[in-house]
């Protein structure tokens, strides 16, 4: 078990590294790499990692409160079971990351990359998700109300079961969703159906 507070670090490689248990309070990582790195139950708190590489790091179990992940890139990195509270991901990149049984409560995941990635039944609300790329993602039965949906691309994403009650849903274009088993609200519903042409009177 180690503690770091009130540290800065520039441009520090920790590939592979063994940093397992560690706490870290109000620390400052810009453009580290962690690539491969063991980070299992590690805890952040107020932290910000600016571009810093993630790929194939082993972050399960984990636990990040009002930290900062900007511009980050996650490529295969194992988040399994690991908690993010009130946290900042915009911009970072999580493709074929593992995220089964992740918990995010609250936060700003804008212009993120999530595509395909497995978020079934998952709480997600409240979420931002401004212009974030969530096609081909597994969101059935996900609770998203309340979440900023902004010109999110949900091509090909599962929404069976979902509920999108509340949730701001601007420039999302309905034609290429399957809503089939959505719950949706009164205002969504109509602009779904203004979308294919309906008149609603």
């Amino acid at each position: 078990m180690y503690q770091y507070v009130d540290q800065t670090y520039e441009h520090v490689d920790l590939t592979h590294k063994d940093l397992r248990f560690g706490e870290l309070m109000r620390c400052t990582f810009q453009r580290c790499r962690f690539n491969g790195a063991s980070m299992e139950e590690i805890t952040t708190t107020g932290c910000r990692f600016v571009e810093c590489d993630f790929r194939g790091a082993q972050l399960n179990a984990s636990i990040h409160t009002e930290s900062a992940f900007t511009n980050c890139t996650f490529h295969e990195t194992n988040l399994f079971v690991s908690k993010f509270v009130e946290c900042k991901m915009t911009g970072s990149d999580f493709s074929k990351a593992q995220l089964d049984g992740v918990t995010i409560q609250q936060g700003d995941w804008s212009y993120t990359n999530l595509r395909h990635v497995q978020l079934s039944k998952q709480q997600l609300r409240g979420i931002r998700f401004t212009e974030a790329d969530l096609s081909g993602a597994n969101l059935e039965k996900a609770d998203l109300r309340n979440a900023d949906l902004t010109r999110v691309q949900l091509s090909k994403a599962k929404l069976q079961g979902a509920d999108l009650r509340g949730a701001v849903m601007d420039g999302i274009d309905f034609r290429s969703l399957d809503v089939k088993g959505v719950r949706m609200d009164a205002v969504q519903a109509i602009v779904f159906l203004r979308s294919f042409g309906a008149r609603i009177d």
